[in-house]
C-alpha cells in the first residue's frame, strides 16, 4: 500500500434501511495493527467550486450555499477548525489535483446517490490531504431560502457531506417509515444520519448535538475537555463483549442524544461530548438496518441481543468521565 491512499465514501443513499438509534462514528485509516482518526491537520481548510450551475443553481449560488454550509461546522464553539472559499475552477470534484473540490457531477447510474465524498489521505497518520464532494446533477436542486418542492435543498445536502469531509462517519439518530420504493426519513436528531428528507425539506441545515459531540471529539478545544464529560464501559453478552452495539446517553434536562458504538471484542464503548449530569442509557442492535451504511462488512457485528436500558441513571462529571459501565444484554 503506498503512503498516500484515495478511497470513496459513498454518503446520501434515498433507499436505505434504517432505525431509529442514536450515535456517531469517526472515518478512520488502517495504520499497522491500529486505527487513526481521519482528520485535517492544517488550518483553513480550502476549497474550490466548480465553475458550473446546474438547472435552477448557477454556480455563484452553489458558491454561497457551500459557504454556508462550512460556516455551520466552522461556528462549532467546542472545536478548532476553519475553511475558506479558494476561488472557483473548471477542474472537477472527481480529479486528483491536490485541491478539495466541490461540485456537480451527472452521474445517473448512481441513481440512489445524492452526494459522495472522497479523500486522499496520508496513511501514515490519518492526515487528510485532499477531499472532494460531488452532487449528482441527475437529481432537481435548490437554494431557496425555505426549499422548493420536487427539488433536493443544496446547503442541507452540503452541511451533511463536509461533515464527512471533516472525518465523521454516519450517525443512525433517525426514524424511517416504508413507502412505496424505499424508506422515507420522519425524523433526524442529526444531520449525519444517511438517509436525505424528502425533497423540498431543509431540516438538516442546523447541527445536532450529536454532530456537535463527533465534531468536537476530533477537533475539541481545551474548553470542551473541561466543560463536557464522558461515558465509557462494556456491553456484554453472557459474559462475551458484543461488538457493534450502539449505546445512546439521553439528557433528561435537555433532552439531547449522543451516542457511540462498541467496536471492539471485549465490548467496549465511550461517548464523549456529555454535559455534566445525569444520563440514561440504552444499548440497542443495527438489526433493521443496512450495517455496511456504519460500518465494514468484516467487522462481525452483532445484532442478535434485546434492547437492554442500564439499570441506573449515571452521573457525568464536569471535565471528567464515568467508568466501568457494564450494560448486559440478553440474546433474542
Amino acid at each position: 500500500m503506498t503512503r498516500w491512499q484515495r478511497f470513496l465514501t459513498i454518503i446520501i443513499l434515498i433507499v436505505l434501511a434504517a432505525v431509529p438509534l442514536g450515535a456517531y462514528l469517526k472515518l478512520g485509516s488502517r495504520v499497522g495493527s491500529r486505527t487513526v482518526t481521519l482528520r485535517w491537520r492544517q488550518f483553513p481548510v480550502r476549497y474550490f467550486v466548480t465553475d458550473r450551475g446546474v438547472d435552477g443553481v448557477s454556480a455563484q449560488q452553489f458558491q454561497t450555499a457551500i459557504s454556508r454550509a462550512f460556516g455551520k461546522w466552522d461556528d462549532v464553539a467546542t472545536a478548532e477548525l476553519s475553511s475558506q472559499f479558494a476561488g472557483f475552477t473548471q477542474q472537477s470534484p472527481e480529479d486528483s489535483d491536490d485541491q478539495s473540490v466541490l461540485g456537480f457531477l451527472n452521474r445517473p447510474d448512481q441513481n440512489r446517490t445524492l452526494a459522495a465524498t472522497s479523500f486522499f489521505i496520508d496513511t501514515s497518520d490519518g492526515r487528510i490531504l485532499e477531499s472532494d464532494i460531488f452532487f449528482n446533477s441527475t437529481f432537481a436542486w435548490s437554494v431557496s431560502e425555505s426549499g422548493t418542492a420536487g427539488r433536493f435543498d443544496i446547503e442541507s445536502i452540503a452541511v451533511h457531506e463536509i461533515g464527512h469531509l471533516l472525518g465523521l462517519s454516519h450517525s443512525a439518530l433517525g426514524e424511517t417509515e416504508l413507502i412505496s420504493g424505499g424508506r422515507r426519513v420522519i425524523a433526524a436528531e442529526t444531520v449525519m444520519f444517511p438517509i436525505a428528507f424528502s425533497a423540498g425539506n431543509t431540516s438538516d441545515r442546523e447541527l445536532k448535538a450529536d454532530d456537535i459531540a463527533g465534531l468536537s471529539d476530533i477537533y475539541g478545544t481545551s474548553a470542551f475537555t473541561r466543560q463536557f464529560g464522558s461515558i465509557s464501559g462494556r456491553v456484554t453478552k453472557n459474559g462475551a463483549g458484543v461488538i457493534g452495539a450502539h449505546v445512546i446517553a439521553f439528557n433528561p434536562r435537555t433532552q439531547k442524544l449522543v451516542g457511540g458504538f462498541s467496536l471492539s471484542e471485549d465490548g467496549s464503548f465511550v461517548i464523549a461530548g456529555l454535559e455534566p449530569g445525569p444520563h440514561v442509557l440504552r444499548a440497542e442492535p443495527l438489526d433493521d438496518g443496512d450495517i455496511e451504511s456504519f460500518f465494514d462488512s468484516s467487522l462481525g457485528v452483532d445484532v442478535n441481543f434485546n434492547v437492554k436500558f442500564y439499570e441506573r441513571v449515571v452521573v457525568v462529571p464536569r471535565g471528567g468521565g464515568t467508568s466501568n459501565i457494564e450494560i448486559r444484554v440478553t440474546p433474542k
